[in-house]
């Protein structure tokens, strides 16, 4: 239980740094292929929280 909370500690600080490359990432997708806005924002948002998931395994495990 620890270890989990402990991953998702570090994942909640790194939401601030990942919302960028997930900007990044979205507007790459968005030349490739024409997305509507509000996938576009949810596409965001869903990068943005799997990033710092991703970075706080990480963190956790490296």
């Amino acid at each position: 239980m620890q270890e989990i909370v402990l991953t998702l500690v570090f994942s909640i600080v790194m939401l601030v740094f990942m919302a960028f490359p997930a900007m990044k990432i979205v507007e790459s997708i968005e030349k490739i292929t024409p997305i509507s806005k509000r996938l576009y924002n949810i596409l965001q948002i869903l990068l943005t929280i799997l990033l710092s998931f991703i970075i706080g395994l990480f963190l956790k495990f490296a």
